[in-house]
């Protein structure tokens, strides 16, 4: 089996479908289908049933996957190795951020990149799912959470701290909430996945027993925009917070656990030159005299 025979079986085995597996590839639909079909006749085995919940693997499928794993591994460790002695600053370079940081920071950082080295271009994806650096989905990571893979380089570059804040027009229409009150009388703007994982909820230690929950959204900039739409209260990095021209409700409080920003590169990519680039300007970016 040749690597791209294997790419093609990796993508049916992680989308379950020809048109999935179609997209991840960039290809259409009948090239996979006509690649798999070729692929079994070549190896004089069925790798996959068709059904109709989509392609699931056979028994002989589930022993080959662990050896096409084991290609890929040795692929990308090959694309990742050669890639880091590259030392010319042209290329492409991928970046994956949260939405709030893509919009206030890499942007301003990618348009430094630009100015400073015209030949690297960027792709950035901002979205709230977690990618592998291992797997080239990206080649640098600005999250706010601290990888645990070992072969991946950290650096925490923000810590800040998380405060209460509200829009001038809801504390005009709304006044300002009471502390002990447990956000009696108040409209409350949380993060969904904070829901989910906590049953005593509060905002900068603040019970929210008595306080009403009107909106929970899903990502970062989602609470932005919600509190400065005036919709209600919401925990938000000072920084942030204070960008958007907010109020900043009890101010002598903060949430016990700040909000930290990691950029995150793969250990054979960090001496890549257009990579490398890109890094020293996001670093500047977050640099507490920019910001």
């Amino acid at each position: 089996m040749n690597w791209d025979d294997a790419r093609v079986f990796l993508a049916v085995c992680r989308e379950s479908t020809l048109r999935g597996a179609a997209r991840v590839l960039g290809v259409d639909q009948a090239t996979v289908g006509r690649r798999l079909n070729t692929l079994e006749h070549a190896l004089g085995a069925t790798l996959f049933l068709r059904t109709s919940e989509g392609y699931v693997l056979t028994t002989v499928g589930e022993a080959a996957l662990q050896s096409v794993e084991n290609m890929e591994r040795a692929a990308l460790e090959l694309e990742r190795q050669a890639l880091g002695l590259d030392d010319r600053l042209v290329g492409n370079v991928k970046v994956s951020t949260t939405d709030s940081l893509a919009i206030d920071f890499l942007i301003p950082a990618i348009a430094r990149v630009h100015e400073l080295h015209p030949g690297v271009q960027i792709q950035l994806d901002a979205s709230s799912q977690l990618i592998s650096l291992s797997k080239r989905q990206a080649d640098i990571a600005v999250r706010n959470m601290r990888p645990e893979n070992p072969d991946l380089i950290a650096r925490r570059i923000a810590r800040w701290p998380v405060g209460l804040f509200a829009s001038q027009a809801y504390v005009a229409r709304n006044g300002l909430p009471v502390q002990g009150s447990a956000f009696d009388g108040h409209d409350l703007v949380v993060y969904g996945p904070y829901l989910q994982r906590n049953k005593n909820l509060t905002l900068v230690s603040e019970p929210l027993t008595r306080g009403r929950i009107v909106c929970n959204v899903s990502s970062s900039y989602l609470m932005r925009r919600s509190v400065v739409a005036g919709i209600g209260l919401g925990e938000l990095p000072v920084i942030q917070g204070e960008m958007d021209g907010l109020v900043r409700v009890w101010p002598e409080l903060t949430r016990p656990h700040p909000h930290e920003v990691w950029l995150v590169t793969h250990a054979d990519l960090r001496h890549t030159a257009r990579v490398r680039a890109v890094i020293d300007e996001i670093v500047a970016v977050f640099a507490p005299g920019n910001v």
